[in-house]
């Protein structure tokens, strides 16, 4: 019992610990060929902030009415977005990854909408990087190519000025746009909220591969793939497909993230900051295997899958998590089997419960109709003065029936018998 009692403390412990995640989120897709170049993937940073005045206020004079959008795309051609490549590089190297960003280009849109009694702002940041050098070993026939997830962590923690609007930091545009809000929002727990940077991709690099969920797909393998339109650089081939996002014990709850702060000035406000769960899916061509290297998640990817692999899911999964749900099986069934046996023990000695067979009595409740009668009764309580009320008709009807036996013919006038 006492071995059961500390695997679902252990247990709890875990689903607490898997449950937190980080405060703000990132939404990242690749797609990585072994031994290649370069490849190009794609990450988004999105956020919407409230800014509510239900009691009306300075806030609603300077926003309820208001309504614009900011939106403009650039690429490394222009210095400050290559000063946003140096700042991504600088940040995957901290993480320990030998990958680099290259080239370049990004979409910003902002946009705000004012009503009554609250204005949203809406930020999409969408990052569309070359990553290069992330092979750190080629294939050959006696090792697997060894590809580089070190990179994940895409984030920028400094203001990024770009076509003269800072889009990091999601007060610098409403600062820019409405000075008047702003000077309202300055100095409080508000301000603070909208200095959280909009670029974090921490999350998705803090969650170990083991966790995210693993599915190769051998249509590539197919003489006929391509009539299903896919591409000729995975003919022939797997594809090994790794997903973070999804709900789970491993993983903890992948919820939207929210935070609220209040303050006040003139009126009470709050503003609450709003965001996906976040989400990543890279997809590698060829059959992977996750290993460490110096600190940093590998893949291990091989051309074809090994003989007899049948991964269909994340292996590995932690064993004291098993331990813990079949722990919390036992007691359940251990709790079950105490309460049957306390039932069993305050019904002792009461005998038989319901209603006793000799206190019942038979009616019949079919008539006889052309000299026959079907064999058809009903149970009621003797003395149950309820009977009377509720007793079948077919029994009255018997009552009030003339015996056969008594009953005499007439004979039709003129006819003697022989």
């Amino acid at each position: 019992m006492k071995r059961a009692s500390f695997l679902v403390v252990v247990f709890a412990g875990l689903l607490i610990i898997g449950s937190s995640t980080s405060v703000w989120g990132a939404q990242l897709e690749a797609r990585l060929l072994p031994d290649a170049d370069a490849a190009n993937i794609k990450i988004n940073f999105q956020r919407t902030v409230y800014i509510e005045y239900k009691n009306g206020g300075d806030l609603a004079d300077a926003l309820s009415s208001k309504s614009w959008q900011v939106t403009f795309s650039a690429d490394a051609s222009d210095p400050a977005v290559q000063n946003l490549m140096k700042k991504l590089n600088q940040k995957i190297a901290s993480d320990g990854s030998g990958a680099q960003i290259t080239d370049l280009r990004l979409t910003y849109n902002a946009k705000l909408t004012g009503k009554d009694t609250s204005t949203s702002i809406d930020y999409k940041i969408e990052l569309f990087p070359t990553l290069s050098h992330y092979n750190i070993r080629k294939y050959s026939a006696n090792s697997p190519s060894i590809i580089d997830l070190g990179w994940r962590g895409l984030s920028v923690k400094e203001p990024i000025e770009i076509n003269g609007v800072e889009i990091n930091f999601p007060i610098n545009v409403l600062k820019s746009k409405e000075p008047d809000a702003y000077s309202i929002i300055a100095g409080t727990e508000g301000e603070t909220l909208l200095l959280n940077p909009i670029m974090n991709a921490d999350g998705i690099r803090d969650q170990p591969l083991a966790n995210w969920h693993a599915l190769f797909d051998p249509t590539g393998i197919n003489v006929d793939a391509s009539t299903f339109g896919l591409s000729e650089e995975i003919s022939g081939f797997v594809v090994h497909k790794f997903t973070m996002g999804e709900s789970s014990i491993r993983e903890g709850r992948q919820v939207e993230k929210e935070v609220i702060v209040e303050f006040t000035k003139d009126e009470d406000y709050s503003l609450r900051s709003v965001e996906s769960a976040d989400s990543a899916s890279v997809a590698v061509v060829g059959f992977a295997a996750i290993d460490r290297l110096d600190g940093v998640e590998v893949l291990g990817v091989t051309p074809q899958a090994p003989e007899g692999a049948g991964q269909t899911s994340t292996g590995g999964f932690p064993v004291m998590i098993i331990y813990g749900m079949a722990g919390l099986a036992g007691i359940g069934a251990i709790a079950i089997l105490f309460m049957s046996s306390r039932k069993l023990k305050a019904e002792e000695g009461q005998g038989q419960r319901g209603i006793d067979p000799s206190q019942l009595q038979s009616y019949e409740t079919s008539a006889a109709a052309g000299g026959y009668q079907t064999v058809r009764g009903e149970a009621q309580l003797k003395g149950d003065v309820s009977y009377e009320q509720t007793r079948s008709v077919y029994e009255q009807e018997k009552k009030d029936e003339p015996s056969s036996s008594s009953s005499k013919g007439t004979m039709p006038k003129g006819w003697k018998p022989s």
